[in-house]
């Protein structure tokens, strides 16, 4: 895995080899997420069923985009592509059946948070921050906006945005100081999770020397 240093921490793009760090990462991460939490409520489920999910979801989107992990597997973020936010016909036929055996009789909650998120999402041309997660004994030491800054600057050199949502009050303060914005808010059906949906602009200094060429 190529690494380069950003702050305190060694942030590079992850490899085959790197999933299972990357899967554990997440799991761990999103074990007290308020949308996960809402779709599957039992703890010990939850944990087991966090690991099959991303053992879904990880190389789906390193297929789709790229996946960053700090050198010490602190933090770890999923990143889809410009146009690839919604994925394709083809991935959901190899992902489908993974999905419900992972949620089981949770899976109608999970649809109902998906649905909320496909139909509030812009449509193309930007980054999507689809997960990013800090290990439970690493959290707030700074590597999620650590890791986060490695793929922000990137789309400011391309020219584009970033866009993410998330259903965790306290992160959207987070958000904002890396430059996110809140576009949308929503609430899940039947009593299900209000989400944020927020959009950091492409860096203005790339927008205004595209401008003048």
């Amino acid at each position: 895995m190529t690494m380069e240093r950003v702050g305190m921490d060694q942030i590079g793009r992850a490899t085959i080899a790197d999933q299972s760090a990357l899967i554990e990462t997440l799991a761990q991460a999103f074990q007290t997420d308020p949308a996960l939490s809402w779709i599957l409520p039992d703890p010990a489920h939850r944990a087991r069923a966090l690991r099959s999910l991303f053992r879904t979801l990880v190389p789906a989107d390193m297929r789709a985009g790229v996946a960053l992990r700090s050198a010490g597997d602190e933090a770890a973020a999923l990143w889809r592509s410009p146009g690839q936010a919604h994925g394709e016909t083809l991935e959901f036929l190899r992902t489908v059946l993974s999905l419900i055996a992972t949620f089981g009789t949770a899976l109608p909650r999970g649809m109902k948070v998906q649905s909320g998120i496909d139909a509030h999402r812009p449509t193309s041309g930007f980054w999507y921050l689809h997960y990013v997660g800090v290990r439970t004994a690493h959290q707030g030491k700074g590597h999620g906006g650590r890791i986060i800054r490695a793929q922000t600057a990137v789309a400011d050199a391309e020219g584009l945005p970033c866009w993410l949502e998330t259903a965790t009050p306290e992160n959207v303060s987070l958000y904002e100081r890396l430059g996110f914005a809140t576009q949308v808010e929503w609430d899940v059906p039947e009593g299900g999770p209000h989400f944020w949906g927020m959009m950091r602009p492409a860096a203005l200094e790339y927008s205004r020397h595209l401008s003048t060429t």
